[in-house]
C-alpha cells in the first residue's frame, strides 16, 4: 500500500477514535496547515544536535526539512543512534537532546537531571509509534498470534512454523517445518524495552527475561537498528521479528495479527492502534509527560502493541544559543500539523489532549 494513500486513510480513522483535527489532503506542502497557509514556526539560528531513537527517524527528518526550510540559517543533525546511545549521549553533554523509545529510567534520571542547570529532564511523548510483529515465511498469509506463543518464539522455546503453538493460533495455515529465526534489535534499543515490556505484562509464564532496552533471552539473530531488523527479515526466510510500523510499510513486510485483551486477533491499522493509544495514560508530574499503556487492554479491536516515543531535554538550562532552536524544532514536532505530517510516514498523532500538554511543556522550556 503506498503511504500516501495509507496516511488518507489511517488519518480519517485516528480523527475519529482521537479527535484529531481535520487532515491535510496528500498534496499539501510540508509545514502548511489544513487550510493551506504556513504553520507559524519560532525560529532560531545556529546549529542543533541530537540523536536516538531510530523509530522516530523518519518523524524527525519530516520535522526538521519543515523547520528549515521556514528558518534560514539553521542546521538541525539528527542520527538515529538507538534510544540507550541518544540517552548516554544526552548524560554525556553531547546531544541537545535526545530521542528515546521509553521513558528515563529511575537509575538515568538524575544523570539527566545533572545536565539542566535549574531544572530537570524532561519526558516529551512526541511519536506514537505501533509495534509490527513482521514475518518472511513462504506460503504463510494472515499469519496470527497469541501473546504466549511470542513470548515461546522469542525466548527460543518455540523453535518451527509448524509447531503446536502456532498451529493452534492458526489451524488454517498451512504452516512449514523451517526453523524459525527469531531477529532482535543487537543494539540498545527503546523499542526492544517496550516489546519485552509487553511480554512480560501479557504472557508473564513464559517470558522471565523481564524489560529492557539490551535483548536479554538466549538465541535468535541480532540486527542493528530498525532498518537493520527490516532488512533482515525482507532478506531471510524464515525470521519473524518487531519493528515500528512504519518500517513494516516501507519494507512491504507481512505483519502478524495478534491477539488482545478482548480475546481477538487484531490486525495492525491506524484505528485498531488508536484505540490502545486513547486508553494510555500519563503518569509523570507537572511538564514531565511519561505515559503508561495499558497492554492488556480490552477495548474491541485494540491493537496491543504500541510505543510512545520520547524527547529527552532540560526543562531549564539550554544554552541560550540553543533555547530557540529547540523550542522551535520541537513546537513545531508538537502542534497540530507537525502531528498530522506523521500519518503519511506510517506513525500515529498524538491524541489531541496529550499533544496540547506537550505544547505547554515546550512554551515552559528556559
Amino acid at each position: 500500500m503506498k503511504l500516501q494513500r495509507h496516511g488518507a486513510i489511517a488519518c480519517l480513522a485516528l480523527t475519529a477514535v482521537l479527535g484529531l483535527s481535520a487532515c491535510g489532503s496528500d498534496n499539501e506542502p510540508t509545514g502548511t496547515s489544513a487550510s493551506g497557509s504556513a504553520a507559524a514556526v519560532d525560529c532560531g539560528k545556529g546549529t542543533l544536535n541530537a540523536q536516538g531513537s531510530s523509530a522516530q527517524k523518519n518523524a524527525m527528518s519530516e520535522w526538521i526539512k519543515a523547520y528549515q526550510q521556514q528558518c534560514a540559517g539553521t542546521t538541525i543533525n539528527y542520527e538515529p543512534t538507538g534510544s540507550g546511545a541518544g540517552i548516554q549521549a544526552f548524560i554525556a553533554g553531547t546531544a541537545d537532546f535526545a530521542g528515546s523509545d521509553s521513558a528515563l529510567k529511575p537509575e538515568e534520571q538524575p544523570q539527566a537531571d545533572a545536565k539542566c542547570a535549574g531544572g530537570q529532564a524532561l519526558n516529551l511523548p512526541m511519536v506514537i509509534g505501533p509495534v509490527a510483529i513482521v514475518y518472511n515465511v513462504g506460503g504463510v498469509d494472515n499469519l496470527q498470534l497469541t501473546p504466549a506463543t511470542l513470548a515461546k518464539i522469542f525466548a527460543g522455546t518455540v523453535t518451527k512454523w509448524d509447531d503446536p503453538a502456532i498451529k493452534t493460533d492458526n489451524p488454517d495455515a498451512k504452516l512449514p517445518s523451517t526453523a524459525i529465526q527469531a531477529v532482535h534489535r543487537s543494539d540498545e534499543s527503546g523499542t526492544t524495552d517496550n516489546f519485552t515490556k509487553y511480554l512480560s505484562k501479557t504472557a508473564e509464564s513464559d517470558w522471565t527475561f523481564g524489560n529492557a532496552k539490551a535483548w536479554k533471552a538466549p538465541g535468535g539473530v541480532g540486527a542493528a537498528k530498525s532498518d537493520g531488523v527490516a532488512a533482515k527479515v525482507k532478506s531471510t526466510e524464515g525470521t519473524i521479528s518487531y519493528v515500528e510500523w512504519s518500517y513494516a510499510e516501507n519494507g512491504g513486510l507481512k505483519k502478524a495479527k495478534v491477539k488482545n485483551g478482548a480475546g481477538e486477533f487484531a490486525e495492525l491499522t491506524a484505528e485498531s492502534a488508536g484505540k490502545t493509544i486513547a486508553g494510555a495514560k500519563i503518569e509523570g508530574q507537572g511538564n514531565d509527560l511519561k505515559m503508561s499503556i495499558d497492554y492488556k487492554t480490552t477495548e474491541a479491536g485494540a491493537y496491543p502493541i504500541v510505543l510512545v516515543t520520547y524527547e529527552i531535554v532540560c526543562s531549564k538550562g539550554l544554552a541560550a544559543d540553543k533555547l530557540p532552536l529547540v523550542k522551535g524544532l520541537l513546537g513545531h514536532a508538537a502542534s497540530a500539523e507537525g502531528q498530522q505530517d506523521l500519518v503519511e510516514l506510517g506513525y500515529a498523532p498524538l491524541p489531541d489532549s496529550v499533544r496540547a500538554k506537550v505544547e505547554t511543556a515546550v512554551k515552559s522550556l528556559s
